[in-house]
């Protein structure tokens, strides 16, 4: 272990621990400022997190956190922004396969009134394998339909970062999406790892847990997941 690593778990444990201290009110006054500053939390909990599991992952490739070019400030702000859609995602997913489901079911009985009953079921504390149902359709459709698109985007600016020294001027600069795609992302990687393998063996259920948890807890789980993301997109940059 090096000298680095020492320095990172001990800033994490100061950073997590007044979290599991009720006395410093730290948990309560982070999920109050979720609950009134969603998005604004979003940015910060994923250009942290996400970056965070990035560094990590340089770290097993390459032995170091950092190096010339990673960009550890310009992937924070990819990160954020991305952090962003994925809070937008969620909140139009959950609402909006409920009712989907329901006008499916509404079709196939002729009866209406399902959405309603299952935004119910959804939405209740109680933790019922038909709560669990959804979660899982609402995790399908939300990794089938959004992530690919966010990941692709985030492999895109990743080279981006890369051919532009890691700086955030750089970062400014247009970025040649044509060119990117058709001749800089190796799409059998891109495609045939973080595409077709993670997305349904690894965020289909990571995320049916993620919206089975009550919403303070979904906060924190997201957040988590977000250490995950960047690490797994990360390895996959790196994998032979």
């Amino acid at each position: 272990m090096k000298r680095a690593d020492i320095i990172l778990i001990v800033c994490v444990a100061v950073v997590l621990i007044p979290f599991f201290i009720p006395a410093t009110g730290f948990f309560e006054a982070f999920n109050n400022a979720t609950a009134s500053h969603p998005y604004i939390m979003a940015f910060f909990k994923f250009a942290i997190l996400a970056t965070l599991g990035e560094m990590i992952a340089l770290r097993i490739r390459k032995g170091v956190y950092n190096e010339k070019g990673f960009g550890i400030a310009p992937r924070a702000i990819v990160w954020g922004f991305l952090g962003i859609a994925i809070a937008m995602s969620m909140a139009i997913f959950k609402s909006g396969v409920p009712t989907f489901l329901g006008s499916v079911a509404d079709a196939l009985t002729g009866h209406r009134g399902h959405a309603a009953t299952y935004a119910m079921v959804f939405g209740a504390s109680q933790l019922t394998w038909g709560k669990v149902g959804i979660a899982f359709a609402v995790s399908v459709l939300m990794n089938s339909i959004f992530a690919p698109v966010m990941m692709t985007f985030h492999k895109c600016t990743d080279i981006h970062i890369l051919e532009n020294g890691g700086t955030v001027r750089g970062l400014l600069r247009p970025m040649k999406m044509g060119e990117i795609l058709s001749k800089k992302v190796d799409w059998e990687k891109q495609w045939g790892f973080v595409i077709k393998k993670t997305i349904p063996l690894f965020w289909f259920p990571a995320h049916t847990v993620t919206f089975c948890l009550p919403p303070n807890l979904q906060v924190l789980f997201a957040a988590l997941l977000g250490v995950a993301l960047g690490f797994i997109l990360a390895i996959a940059n790196g994998k032979k």
